[in-house]
C-alpha cells in the first residue's frame, strides 16, 4: 500500500478512451508525479495484433514486469504529495483474460498473485467510459499502425472486462465518468468539470 501522506489517482479505460492525456492534464494541474504507459518500449506490442496466439503470453508478461518496476520505482522516489497514473496495475490481468488461452492464463495468474501483492493500490480509480466508435475514431486519429486491426469485438471484451473489474472494487473508490460528449483537452470546462469530481472523491 501506499505511505498514507501519499495519494494515489489511477485514469483507466479501454483503448483510445484518453487516459494519457487526463493523466497528463490532471498531473499537471495538481503538481502531480506522472507515471505513464511506456507502450514504444514494448517490442511485443505490434507483432500480438499480427499475430495474437503467439505473442499473447509475452506480451502480457512483458507488460506486467515493466509496470511492476515502474511503479515500484515511482513510489519509492514519492513517498509524499500525489502520483497520477494513466494505468492500474491489474490492467495486466484483466488484458490478460482476453488475450490469453486457458493454459496461458493460468500459468499468468500464478505470476501475477505474487507481483501483485508488492504494488499498491489507488485511492481512487477514474474510469473514462467511452462507446465503441468513439474509441475506434480516437484510435484511428492517434495513427498507430499496429492499432490498425484493433476490432469492436475486441473493445467490446475490453469493456467488459474493465466492467466485471470495476463490479468488485474493495480497495479503491470509483469514478465512471461518460466522456463520450465531453473534450478534455480543447474545453477547458469540461475539464474543470472532471477535475471537481475527481477531487471531490478524492479527500
Amino acid at each position: 500500500m501506499t505511505d498514507n501522506q501519499t495519494k494515489y489517482i489511477v485514469i483507466e479505460g479501454n483503448i483510445g478512451a484518453g487516459k494519457t492525456s487526463l493523466a497528463t492534464r490532471l498531473a499537471e494541474h495538481m503538481g502531480a508525479a506522472l507515471v505513464l504507459e511506456e507502450f514504444a518500449e514494448n517490442a511485443f506490442l505490434p507483432q500480438f495484433y499480427t499475430n495474437p496466439e503467439k505473442y499473447g503470453f509475452p506480451l502480457e508478461l512483458s507488460f506486467m514486469a515493466a509496470r511492476y518496476h515502474q511503479l515500484r520505482k515511482i513510489f519509492e522516489e514519492n513517498k509524499h504529495g500525489v502520483v497520477v497514473s494513466d494505468y492500474h496495475f491489474h490492467k495486466s490481468r484483466l488484458f490478460a483474460s482476453v488475450n490469453l488461452d486457458p493454459a496461458e492464463l493460468e500459468l499468468y495468474q500464478s505470476f501475477f498473485q505474487i507481483v501483485s501483492s508488492h504494488v499498491p493500490e489507488p485511492q481512487l480509480l477514474v474510469y473514462l467510459d467511452k462507446d465503441i466508435p468513439t474509441l475506434q475514431k480516437n484510435i484511428h486519429k492517434r495513427g498507430r499502425p499496429y492499432e490498425k486491426s484493433i476490432t469492436d469485438e475486441y473493445l467490446h471484451k475490453i469493456t467488459n472486462e474493465y466492467q466485471r473489474f470495476l463490479d468488485i472494487q474493495q480497495n479503491s473508490r470509483v469514478l465512471k465518468i461518460d466522456t463520450n460528449n465531453s473534450d478534455f483537452l480543447a474545453n477547458e470546462n469540461d475539464f474543470k468539470t472532471i477535475v471537481n469530481a475527481i477531487l471531490s472523491h478524492s479527500y
